[in-house]
């Protein structure tokens, strides 16, 4: 393993390993992402209560066109001459004969024989005949034009609908929505509000992490120096005693009793660095700092020779407003809010919906014009209402659907309320327990260190065996031990308890 020079070390506080912590955590990072797109739909949710601007166009095609005139009207005025002047044939003709009755009856009753009055019929006869073929003759250039006038007529009023072409603009603005708007920005800003909330959480969660692994690196730095203090004292000893072996004062059997000793310090030792090795790469994945960085960091309160510190408040001064405090009581009462603001949702639904409408609309044949090929436009304003009458009951089934989510809810968010309070009284007892372990432990160094000075000197004088010794100092190292965690354990309790009043 390559050695860092000490000007390379890099000093790491506390508080400065929250911040890299925070600016380098991927989950901390997401959740600020996640605002962002929360930010984003409540935006996009104001929206809707803004006027919608639709462009819209179109072209199509038809096989047979749009007709005005069926097809009786179409053949009437295509012969519109000819079927006058049948008309007025048919009247002259019957003029005609009613003209030739009355004349026939006259000379019947004046005498006259009947073979005059059969030949004035058989010349009369032909004179009519005469007079309607020369009437015709006269009247077939009126005929024509007649024909040629209502056949204009129907080729006028061909639409040429084949090539359709459209384009409208419209403007919809709505006016009531059974409150569905409102509800849903309401629901948007809620969610911005659980993003907010989740954040803070993942920012407690993170630093909470961060505290733990902090203090695992200073206690086993701790614990890696009082296990190089407690081999040193071994070591001392196995030399004394190899001494006293030389000399004859002491056995054999005491110097294997003592090389035992010997070999589970180093043992000690190389856990310790191992541990110590692991937590430093922990905290340095946590920090977001590469973990080969590890052997190059250094912690300030790793070296201190007392962690411990006098608390500027006590247990039952930390203030547990859980609502305003907790993200996780927030977040559940964002969800309360969140199904109560949809149930609103699911209601406007089946309520009426009322719309403002216009536009412009152009279109090509100009249906405005004689459908002539050309564009042709209109404006146009409306209101549009719509009102449900008749759905078999099912929004009654889902308003009701709606509001069990918000029992439960509810019911989700008293429970959670309930087992954050048992936690925080458990914090604030384990932090009055590890402040008492604190205390002992402390006066436990005293006689620990005292009873190694008799043993030494005991030792030293013959009248205490080489087991005193090492007794003496495994308590005077379990003492030590029992310290660290201690402080430790005062640090993490307190950390733990800042965590569940949601002071973190």
């Amino acid at each position: 393993m390559a050695l860092v020079p000490a000007g390379a070390q890099r000093v790491l506080t506390l508080d400065s390993c929250r911040a890299l912590a925070l600016r380098n955590n991927k989950q901390y990072t997401v959740s600020r992402v996640k605002q962002d797109i929360a930010t984003n739909v409540k935006k996009a949710a104001r929206t809707k209560y803004l006027p919608k601007v639709d462009a819209l166009g179109t072209y199509q095609f038809f096989s047979r066109e749009i007709s005005l005139l069926n097809k009786d009207q179409k053949s009437a005025l295509s012969n519109l001459g000819t079927n006058i002047a049948q008309r007025g044939e048919g009247h002259l003709g019957d003029m005609y004969k009613q003209g030739v009755q009355n004349i026939t009856s006259y000379l019947q009753q004046q005498g006259v024989s009947q073979d005059v009055i059969t030949n004035l019929q058989k010349n009369m006869g032909q004179l009519g005949s005469d007079l309607q073929s020369q009437l015709n003759t006269f009247a077939q250039p009126f005929i024509n034009d007649l024909n040629s006038d209502g056949q204009n007529i129907v080729d006028a009023f061909k639409t040429n609908t084949h090539n359709v072409f459209g384009a409208a603009v419209m403007v919809r603005q709505p006016v009531y929505m059974g409150g569905g708007i409102i509800a849903a920005n309401k629901m948007a800003d809620i969610s911005v509000s659980m993003t907010q909330n989740d954040q803070d959480l993942t920012r407690q969660n993170t630093l909470y992490h961060i505290d733990q692994s902090y203090w695992m690196v200073v206690s086993l730095k701790q614990k890696l120096k009082l296990a190089e203090q407690y081999r040193d004292l071994v070591k001392k000893l196995d030399d004394d005693v190899y001494k006293m072996i030389k000399n004859g004062v002491a056995t054999r059997a005491d110097g294997l009793k003592v090389d035992v000793r010997v070999n589970e310090s180093d043992m000690m030792v190389t856990k310790a660095e191992d541990g110590l090795s692991l937590s430093r790469m922990l905290l340095c994945q946590l920090c977001g700092l590469p973990m080969d960085d590890a052997s190059g960091i250094t912690l300030a309160d790793e070296d201190r020779n007392d962690l411990s510190y006098v608390p500027s408040t006590t247990v039952d001064d930390l203030s547990d407003s859980l609502s305003n405090n907790r993200p996780e009581l927030r977040l559940l009462q964002n969800t309360i809010d969140l199904t109560e603001q949809n149930t609103k949702v699911v209601r406007a639904v089946y309520l009426p919906h009322v719309f403002a409408t216009g536009g412009y609309m152009v279109s090509n044949p100009n249906v405005y014009n004689g459908f002539q090929r050309n564009f042709g436009g209109v404006w146009n304003i409306g209101l549009t209402v719509q009102i449900p009458l008749w759905n078999w009951g099912e929004g009654a089934y889902k308003v009701r659907a709606a509001r069990a989510a918000t029992n439960i809810a509810q019911l989700e968010y008293d429970d959670t309320r309930e087992k954050i309070q048992l936690q925080v009284s458990q914090s604030r007892y384990r932090l009055r327990e590890a402040r008492k372990r604190l205390i002992t432990a402390e006066k436990n160094i005293k006689s620990a260190e005292e009873n190694l000075r008799c043993a030494n000197l005991g030792f030293k004088e013959g009248v205490m065996q080489t087991t005193d010794v090492m007794a003496a100092q495994t308590a005077w190292q379990e003492a030590q031990s029992q310290k660290i965690d201690a402080e430790v354990d005062v640090r993490l309790a307190e950390s733990n308890l800042q965590k569940a009043l949601g002071n973190l």
